[in-house]
């Protein structure tokens, strides 16, 4: 529940110093995880000729990081890790969407607004995501998409 500098260093087996060094702060050190796993994914992300392919990725790297993120939100670290986790979302979301050219019609005000709504719709997602949802991955990541690039209209 309490995770110390000294619980990291004793695990990585380093200096206080050496963490020093490096970081500022336990907060600094997850902010640099996240930015590494951010730059990872996003160049597999983009990678892919298939945009929905890419969104697939990032589904799946959210769902293998599930467990490590709940441990993260029952520290004395939530609201860092939150904040860091919505960041990191809608930086990725950012870059997706700049890379492909989506919402070229928009102005900043909307396209803050439509980021913020599917990042904050992703992030819910992820957080409870069940069994029965990584049955239906394909599914979910494809109508993701569809409201992402599309929209789906409520009559059919």
């Amino acid at each position: 529940r309490k995770l110390t500098v000294k619980d990291i260093v004793e695990e990585c087996h380093i200096t206080r110093q050496a963490f020093y060094y490096h970081f500022e702060d336990i907060s600094d050190l997850m902010r640099w995880m996240l930015q590494q796993e951010i730059d990872n994914v996003l160049n597999e992300t983009l990678s892919k000729t298939d945009p929905e392919e890419g969104l697939r990725c990032f589904f799946l790297m959210g769902i293998n990081a599930i467990p490590y993120i709940k441990q993260g939100l029952n520290s004395n670290y939530r609201t860092e890790l939150e904040q860091l986790l919505k960041e990191f979302i809608m930086r990725f979301s950012m870059a997706i969407i700049e890379s492909k050219k989506l919402y070229m019609q928009c102005s900043r005000f909307e396209l803050k607004l439509i980021i913020r709504y599917h990042c904050s719709a992703i992030y819910c997602l992820l957080y409870d995501w069940t069994t029965e949802d990584s049955a239906n991955l394909d599914e979910i990541v494809h109508t993701v998409y569809r409201l992402i690039t599309e929209g789906i209209s409520p009559i059919r």
